[in-house]
């Protein structure tokens, strides 16, 4: 929803490549969830309206408000993986490299929207998203 409506070129391309690298996370967390013989959660398309709505509200403010965005929801992401990290299996190698590369990922996500001009979001707004998404992650476990 970003790239979509981000108005420099720049942000855009970068928005793009970051879209297919989330692509490849949720492609890599599907496998695996399959792989354990588990499924994902059936809220899952309600999550993408709602990902792609947001993102495209946040285009609309204005770029450098879209890349703050970006940069707060990767950092939220970040700590949401490390805290999965700490309570994966020892011997859970295939996940953990899962794990360990969406963090590369959504740190380099995270600060490639700060160096190409994204601003520090006012604290509320940090808190909302934080209770979203934990009302979201804590939905997604039971449904």
């Amino acid at each position: 929803g970003q790239a979509l409506t981000s108005r420099n070129p720049l942000t855009r391309q970068n928005m793009q490549k970051a879209a297919r690298e989330e692509s490849d996370h949720l492609s890599w967390c599907r496998q695996r969830i399959l792989e354990l013989g588990d499924r994902t959660s059936l809220l899952n398309p309600v999550w993408y309206l709602g990902s792609l709505t947001i993102g495209t509200a946040a285009g609309i403010v204005g770029d450098k408000w879209s890349l703050g965005f970006v940069a707060e929801t990767e950092r939220q992401v970040v700590r949401h993986l490390q805290d999965h990290l700490q309570r994966l299996p020892a011997n859970d190698n295939k996940s953990r490299a899962i794990l360990l590369q969406m963090v590369k990922d959504e740190t380099a996500h995270g600060e490639m929207a700060m160096a190409i001009g994204g601003v520090e979001l006012p604290v509320p707004v940090k808190i909302a998203m934080r209770l979203c998404s934990r009302v979201m992650t804590r939905s997604a476990y039971w449904v």
